[in-house]
């Protein structure tokens, strides 16, 4: 967004919209994060348990958020992508990308820019 202000010739001071410089320049924002944190869940549901990762993901942290507006986790952001994007709970969706081949599938189904195996 930093070059795409400079091209516009708009500094954060002058309080233009993201969307309306985007707009103006007719540029799409990208969707990368909808594409690759679910590939990163296949990624580390298959690491061992002994993986610091893996342990991460699974860890519930004990006590309380902040009381402000709380920090998103990543298992939070995943549970909200799970039912509107695959149309799974999120505990099948763990167990779903268990499999390599069944997961692959299902991120090329649904997101259409994820990369595909190609048969050699």
């Amino acid at each position: 967004m930093g070059f795409l202000r400079r091209v516009h010739d708009a500094t954060l001071g002058h309080k233009v919209h993201s969307c309306k410089i985007r707009k103006a320049l007719n540029v799409e924002p990208l969707a990368r994060k909808g594409r690759s944190q679910p590939r990163w869940l296949g990624y580390v549901s298959r690491m061992p348990q002994q993986r610091l990762a893996r342990g991460v993901l699974l860890a519930k942290p004990t006590g309380k958020r902040l009381r402000c507006r709380p920090r998103t986790r990543w298992s939070d952001y995943i549970s909200d992508l799970a039912w509107p994007s695959f149309g799974v709970e999120p505990t099948e969706l763990y167990e779903i990308a268990d499999s390599r081949e069944v997961f692959r599938v299902l991120l090329g189904l649904v997101l259409p820019g994820s990369p595909q195996r190609k048969n050699a």
